[in-house]
C-alpha cells in the first residue's frame, strides 16, 4: 500500500506557471476518467492513444481550462515533452437552442396560375 502511494507522489511534479501553482501527473488516464474530472473544460492531451476507429481512448492531461484563450496564451513548458498533442472540449451541459427566426418570404408559396 505504501509503495503505491509513493509511486503516485513520485509521478507528481509541482511547478509554477504564471504565478499559479500547477500540479502535474504524467500518468496515462482513460478518456472516461478525464471527461469525468474536467466537465465543460478545454483539455490538452499529450500522446493520446486511439482505437482502430481513431477515437481517443487515453492520454496524459497536460493542461485544462474552461477558457480556450487561457490555454492559447499561457506558457506551456510541458508541450515540448510530447510529440503528439490533442486539444478538445469536454461538453457536459447541453447547448441552449437558438430561437428560429422564420422569414415571411420563406412561408409564402408560389401560386399556380
Amino acid at each position: 500500500m505504501q509503495s503505491e502511494i509513493f509511486n503516485v507522489f513520485k509521478n507528481m511534479k509541482i511547478g509554477a506557471i504564471e504565478n499559479k501553482v500547477v500540479e502535474f501527473s504524467d500518468a496515462v488516464r482513460s478518456i472516461e476518467d478525464i471527461k469525468a474530472s474536467y466537465p465543460d473544460e478545454w483539455i490538452v492531451l499529450g500522446d493520446p492513444e486511439t482505437d482502430e476507429y481513431d477515437r481517443t481512448i487515453s492520454g496524459v492531461v497536460l493542461y485544462h481550462s474552461p477558457d480556450k484563450r487561457e490555454l492559447a496564451y499561457r506558457d506551456k513548458p510541458l508541450l515540448k515533452n510530447y510529440t503528439v498533442k490533442e486539444l478538445f472540449y469536454n461538453r457536459v451541459t447541453p447547448c441552449k437552442k437558438r430561437p428560429v427566426i422564420a422569414s415571411i418570404f420563406s412561408t409564402l408559396k408560389p401560386q399556380k396560375g
